[in-house]
C-alpha cells in the first residue's frame, strides 16, 4: 500500500494508510458516551483524529508509540483537518519504513557538524577553542549531537534539530558579537554549549521523552558538569574564564520565571540568551508554517506562542505597479456618465449655460 502523508491529505477524502500514534486518550462526551481522541503523525506532521465508537479491545491494544493502519474520512472542523476513523488496527514495525515517520532537519547533519567545527577552529581564545573542540569531538557527544532533537514537541523537535539550532545560534553569534562589540569567543561558546546537554536530557527515537537525568538534573546543570569535566583535561585552564562560561549557561533562559537559575549579568550572557530565544521562536514559526493543517492564511491558535500565526508569503513587489489601460467596457461606462450628466430639459440647458458673476 502506498503511504499517504498527512500534509497531502485533502478534505472529504476516504483514505486508508499507516500512521504513528502520537497521542491516545479515552474521552467521555457530554452524553456520557466514551470515544477515542487520537493524534496520528508521520514525517510531514500531525493529524487530529477521532474514533467515535468505543471499544474495550481497541483501548487495550492501542497506545502512544504504536503504528496503526486506519481507514476513515478527512473532514474540516473549525477550519482544520480532522480525521474520522472508521477502522483501526495495529501494525508491526517490520511492515513500515521508519523514514516515513521521522521528521528530519532539511540540512545534512554531517555538513552542519563540519561547519560547527570550522567556527570553533576560527576562535581566537585558545582555551575556549580547545575546550569546545574536545567536547564536540567526543565520540558519544558527536554521535548524539548529529541526530538528537532540541525539544520534545516544540523547539526544533525533529531529527538533527539540536545541531541545526546550535549551528544557527553560533552563526548568529559571529555576526552579532561584532555588531554589539562583545567578546565573540564567549558568545560562540555559549551558543554551542547552552543546549548541548539535551543529548542527555532527552531520549532518541520516534517518541522522544525526558530521561531520568533530564527530569532530575536537566541540561543547564549538566552543562556545568561537562565544562568541568573537559576543562580539567586542559592544562592551566583559567578559573575566571570557566566561571564566566558557567554564568552564560546558567543564565541562558533569561528570566527566573523561565527556570533560569541566574539572569544574564554580562553582555555576552545577555546576547546568548537573546540569540537562543530568537532562534527558538523563529524555528517555531517555521514549523507552524510547514505543518499547521488549518485552511487559509492563518494557523489555529498556538498555545506556546499565545497567538495565531500568518502562514502565507507576504506581498512582494520587485517592480512598481503600472496603471492599467482602460478596457472597452470602462470606456463606454465613462462615456455614459458624461452623457447622463448633461441637462435634459431646455430650462436645464439654459441654467447650465448661465454664468454667475462673482
Amino acid at each position: 500500500m502506498t503511504k499517504l502523508f498527512i500534509s497531502d491529505l485533502q478534505g472529504k477524502e476516504e483514505i486508508t494508510s499507516v500512521f504513528l500514534v502520537k497521542i491516545f486518550n479515552t474521552m467521555e462526551g457530554k452524553d456520557g458516551k466514551k470515544y477515542f481522541n487520537i493524534i496520528l503523525s508521520d514525517a510531514s506532521g500531525d493529524l487530529e483524529s477521532r474514533l467515535w465508537h468505543y471499544s474495550v479491545d481497541v483501548e487495550k491494544e492501542m497506545a502512544k508509540g504504536v503504528f496503526v493502519r486506519v481507514r476513515g474520512k478527512v473532514n474540516f472542523y473549525q477550519g482544520r483537518k480532522q480525521f474520522i476513523i472508521s477502522h483501526i488496527e495495529k501494525v508491526s514495525e517490520n511492515e513500515i519504513n521508519m523514514d516515513d515517520f521521522v521528521m528530519k532537519s532539511g540540512i545534512d547533519p554531517e555538513i552542519m557538524y563540519k561547519s560547527l567545527l570550522k567556527v570553533i577552529d576560527g576562535l581566537s581564545d585558545v582555551y575556549i577553542r580547545d575546550l569546545l573542540r574536545s567536547i564536540v569531538t567526543d565520540g558519544e557527544i558527536a554521535r548524539r549531537l548529529k541526530i538528537w532533537q532540541a525539544g520534545k514537541s516544540i523547539h526544533h523537535a525533529y531529527r538533527s534539530g539540536l545541531l541545526e539550532h546550535i549551528l544557527s545560534c553560533t552563526e548568529l553569534a559571529l555576526t552579532l558579537s561584532h555588531h554589539y562589540r562583545v567578546n565573540e569567543n564567549y558568545v560562540v561558546a555559549g551558543c554551542i554549549l547552552h543546549d548541548l546537554c539535551k543529548v542527555y536530557e532527552l531520549t532518541d527515537g520516534i517518541n522522544v521523552e525526558y530521561t531520568e537525568e533530564g527530569k532530575l538534573v536537566g541540561h543547564l546543570v549538566k552543562g556545568l558538569e561537562i565544562v568541568d569535566r573537559f576543562s580539567y583535561r586542559i592544562k592551566n585552564f583559567p578559573h575566571y574564564l570557566k566561571i564566566h562560561l558557567k554564568h552564560i549557561l546558567l543564565a541562558h533562559h533569561g528570566e527566573y520565571a523561565y527556570g533560569s537559575p541566574k539572569i544574564p549579568q554580562t553582555s555576552e550572557a545577555m546576547l546568548v540568551h537573546m540569540i537562543d530565544l530568537m532562534d527558538s521562536k523563529m524555528g517555531s514559526f517555521e514549523m507552524i508554517r510547514k505543518t499547521d493543517s488549518t485552511t487559509g492564511h492563518w494557523s489555529s491558535f498556538v498555545k506556546h506562542l499565545d497567538r495565531i500565526v500568518y502562514k502565507s508569503e507576504l506581498p512582494f513587489y520587485p517592480e512598481y505597479i503600472q496603471d492599467e489601460e482602460p478596457t472597452q467596457y470602462e470606456e463606454r461606462k465613462e462615456s455614459k456618465k458624461v452623457q447622463t450628466a448633461e441637462p435634459k430639459t431646455s430650462l436645464g440647458k439654459m441654467l447650465g449655460n448661465f454664468k454667475i458673476e462673482e
